[in-house]
């Protein structure tokens, strides 16, 4: 039986769409959680955080987020293991739904082991987070698997907050000193080949993000969350200000949808908004069809 691409309607008409950007916050993640936390049970995290406990196994959480894909005609999306040891959950969802998902997953390069992300589409690096800089040796190896295996590397950069970490009152004592997209032109020249994926418009780093993108032809930005970093620049930047000028110097298939999604659900209005801010600043149709999902497909399914 063939089956009926599932399509988004948009101001350019029903349209296919990927998203970029969502955290498969599965049950081995609210484990890490209790093991940070005084004593509480993995069902009172999950009441502090006004969330259902996902279930046991991955798949059964993969097949939840296939309904809500489908109840909002989401074609594919990019799944994140959120955090270290975690890729086998997002694994287990694409193995389950191979033409759904792409599975990314968090780790440390000081402990790189690449024969844990054979099935990985891409890793993501959290420099702040593991406070490590991108200029460090054993980055390399990361970006020489994903040259090496055709897969790409997402790049956290700017503001980092975790949301579950506040709501449990859980420090976050992220280092802002390796946060800088500049520190990686030197990776993403040396790796040409590799997708370097920086989300959230570079979140506060937004002019480095985009002097890196001018400069590396293989950095794409990911536009997902509320961007709300805006608020650090001029206070007239409006998102469609933010999309105009990415689109001068990256260029339309160089921008990743995305909406960063996790606990409530896929974020509809996320898709609205970034849609509304592209369609007033008149983006073609075949551009919008790129942004929203055919530039991701095409650099994870080399």
């Amino acid at each position: 039986m063939t089956q009926i691409p599932l399509l988004r309607e948009t101001p350019w008409g029903l349209m296919s769409v990927a998203d970029a950007h969502v955290h498969f916050f599965s049950h081995r993640f609210f484990e890490s959680l209790a093991a940070q936390t005084a004593g509480w049970s993995l069902q009172e995290i999950a009441a502090k955080l006004g969330a259902s406990l996902p279930p046991e196994q991955p798949e059964a959480l993969a097949a939840a987020w296939i309904q809500e894909l489908d109840r909002h005609g989401v074609a594919r999306a990019s799944l994140i293991a959120s955090v270290p040891g975690d890729e086998a959950s997002v694994e287990a969802a694409v193995r389950a739904h191979p033409h759904r998902f792409f599975a990314y997953a968090m780790a440390n390069p000081r402990t790189w082991d690449a024969a844990r992300f054979s099935s990985i589409h891409a890793v993501c690096l959290f420099p702040a987070m593991h406070a490590y800089s991108l200029h460090e040796d054993f980055v390399r190896p990361v970006f020489e698997w994903a040259e090496q295996n055709r897969r790409a590397v997402f790049v956290h950069c700017g503001v980092l907050s975790v949301g579950v970490r506040a709501k449990l009152g859980l420090p976050s004592p992220f280092d802002m000193r390796f946060s800088n997209p500049v520190d990686l032109h030197s990776l993403a020249l040396r790796y040409p080949s590799v997708p370097v994926v920086v989300p959230h418009f570079g979140a506060g780093y937004f002019r480095e993000a985009l002097m890196v993108a001018d400069l590396c032809p293989n950095v794409y930005l990911d536009t997902s969350s509320t961007n709300s970093w805006t608020r650090y620049l001029d206070a007239r930047l409006r998102l469609r200000d933010v999309f105009r000028r990415a689109m001068e110097v990256a260029g339309p298939r160089r921008l990743l949808f995305g909406t960063d999604s996790s606990l409530g659900g896929w974020r509809s209005q996320i898709f609205e908004e970034q849609a509304r801010a592209l369609y007033e600043i008149d983006v073609k149709e075949p551009d919008a069809r790129a942004v929203f999902g055919e530039n991701l497909t095409r650099i994870l399914t080399r």
